[in-house]
């Protein structure tokens, strides 16, 4: 009995620490994320340690906008080429999705949580995003401000 009804307090503590993302919160993806790792459905982790490009999210109000790679370089400046993801994000059910399209392919993944510095997205294979904000930074040190 005690095994239930602590599985019962584990489940309703997981379910009650699931944030629920709010229309205003979309406003935080705009900037340059790195990933940080993969969650895979079975529990394993793949953790990016260096990463040669970062993802740039530009969303409006009307929860369209686009996602872009985009290379840092040692003197602060990205790297960007043409190529780009159209984005619709759409609220539903108490969850968001963010459908992208290319003149190649269309897909969504779901957004699971955002904050100031942290993004998670899960995409149909079940597999975790797991992103971090990122600015540029000048290593170069060459007294030039950073753009």
């Amino acid at each position: 009995m005690k095994n239930i009804i602590g599985l019962f307090f584990l489940f309703f503590l997981f379910i009650s620490c699931q944030q629920k993302i709010k229309p205003s919160d979309l406003s935080k993806i705009n900037g340059y994320w790195e990933i940080e790792k993969v969650v895979f459905d079975q529990g394993n982790d793949k953790d990016y340690t260096i990463n040669q490009s970062y993802d740039y999210f530009q969303v409006d109000k009307n929860n369209t906008g686009f996602r872009k790679k985009v290379m840092p370089q040692l003197d602060g400046t990205f790297v960007v080429n043409d190529t780009y993801e159209n984005v619709n994000i759409r609220f539903e059910n108490d969850k968001v999705f963010f459908y992208y399209i290319t003149p190649y392919a269309k897909w969504s993944e779901e957004l699971i949580a955002i904050y100031k510095d942290q993004l998670v997205f899960k995409n149909a294979d079940k597999k975790e995003y797991h992103y971090k904000k990122v600015a540029s930074i000048n290593i170069l040190n060459d007294g030039k401000k950073t753009q």
